[in-house]
């Protein structure tokens, strides 16, 4: 008995999409940052997944990976038509908001240690 077949998402492999390119021109792009498109930048000119890429944008902010989802794209693929679109200004990057940092619970049981000798 044979195995059933793979189903192939797309018809275009993914070296085709990138121009080739299997790494982005910046390596400062996570899969949580947080990619805008700008408006005023027109679409012609793009290929589709680029076009495709700055219409998703266009609603507000999108993580590279929320790109690569909606795109049904690897994230290492969406990440070099993102680093495109910035190289050509049609998108703006920003580094996710960073998690605020707990202070040290050492330093908050000596805090309650110190009320509770108190009171």
């Amino acid at each position: 008995m044979t195995p059933p077949r793979r189903r192939e998402k797309g018809l275009v492999r993914s070296y085709v999409v990138t121009d080739g390119r299997a790494h982005p021109t910046r390596n400062t792009l996570d899969i949580v940052t947080l990619v805008n498109a700008v408006t005023t930048r027109p679409l012609s000119g793009l290929t589709p997944e680029r076009r495709a890429v700055m219409e998703l944008c266009r609603g507000g902010a999108l993580s590279v990976a929320e790109v690569a989802g909606h795109l049904t794209l690897p994230i290492s693929v969406t990440k070099v038509l993102i680093s495109d679109l910035i190289d050509s200004g049609h998108i703006i990057a920003r580094a996710a908001i960073p998690r605020a940092e707990l202070p040290d619970a050492q330093l908050l049981q000596e805090v309650l240690n110190g009320l509770r000798a108190r009171l």
